[in-house]
């Protein structure tokens, strides 16, 4: 079952990573996911309405808020990382934040096995090969590859305060929804700093209408986003973290091969090759 859940998880990040990247290439980022996390709060309250998840409200929960607030900012950087692309680049080094629970580890006293410490010297070779000659006198590749790798932390972070924001079913949905109303609380206020500097929070052409016409398309990349957090969740808790993290942060693959598809993104062997050292590297990791 803690396969099943962790590949679940794997399918549901790289999909709504895909259609999260997509959004974003039309509608400012920041928009994106103050829609996408306000749509997925309302279904998560009616769902903890349903099911008495208020009843289950206790200290745990602090850990939802962090990963709400933490949560926030990484999708952010992820989305923006995402429109910039390629797709083929930035997801993989996303996956990189699986690199969090392992500081946690050393923190508490334990110690990298010969494993990990290979994983991180892959994911570094894996970070420099993936900008590819590109990240020289290109600012924007080099603003992709910065935005992934904050977002790679901040989604790491996430993985972590998620998992430890609950014990029970119903209290995983109730944790859910605390952190999906702090990505909006969070999200909503930097909305309003935006538009007060004069930002722009809709699409340049298009505007509202271009928006509503996305709202399904919102709705799956928040929700789907949802489910993974919870199937991760589960999956964490039903057996081993590490082969949850290992399959869990296989959602790479899913992006790429979408936008290979739909997209037809076509990489240089360089940042083919820094991609895949990434992703392998990210296995290494979580199974040292």
């Amino acid at each position: 079952m803690t396969a099943l859940f962790a590949l679940a998880t794997s399918l549901l990040w790289g999909l709504a990573d895909f259609g999260g990247g997509l959004l974003a290439r039309r509608i400012p980022a920041l928009t994106v996911v103050v829609a996408s996390q306000s749509i997925a709060a309302v279904v998560l309250g009616a769902i903890v309405v349903a099911t008495g998840g208020w009843q289950e409200a206790e200290p745990l929960l602090w850990y939802a808020v962090a990963a709400g607030a933490v949560g926030t900012v990484a999708m952010l950087s992820f989305y923006k990382a995402l429109a910039l692309g390629p797709m083929g680049v930035v997801s993989p080094l996303g996956s990189l934040g699986v690199a969090v629970p392992v500081g946690v580890g050393l923190l508490v006293g334990e110690r990298p096995g010969l494993l990990q410490f290979a994983g991180i010297a892959v994911a570094v070779a894996g970070i420099v090969l993936a900008g590819g000659p590109e990240l020289r006198g290109a600012a924007v590749r080099r603003q992709a590859v910065l935005l992934t790798l904050v977002a790679a932390f901040g989604l790491g972070a996430v993985m972590a305060l998620i998992a430890a924001a609950s014990t029970t079913l119903t209290g995983l949905f109730l944790a859910l929804f605390v952190q999906r109303v702090t990505n909006v609380a969070v999200g909503g206020a930097a909305l309003y700093v935006s538009v007060r500097r004069g930002g722009r929070v809709l699409p340049e052409a298009g505007g509202i209408r271009l928006v509503r016409s996305a709202l399904p398309a919102l709705a799956f990349v928040g929700l789907a986003d949802v489910a993974a957090n919870g199937t991760y969740s589960v999956a964490a808790q039903l057996g081993p973290v590490t082969v949850a993290a290992v399959l869990a942060n296989l959602y790479p693959v899913i992006t790429v091969l979408a936008a290979l598809v739909l997209l037809k993104e076509r990489l240089r062997l360089v940042q083919a090759t820094g991609a895949g050292l990434a992703l392998v590297g990210t296995v290494l990791l979580a199974s040292g």
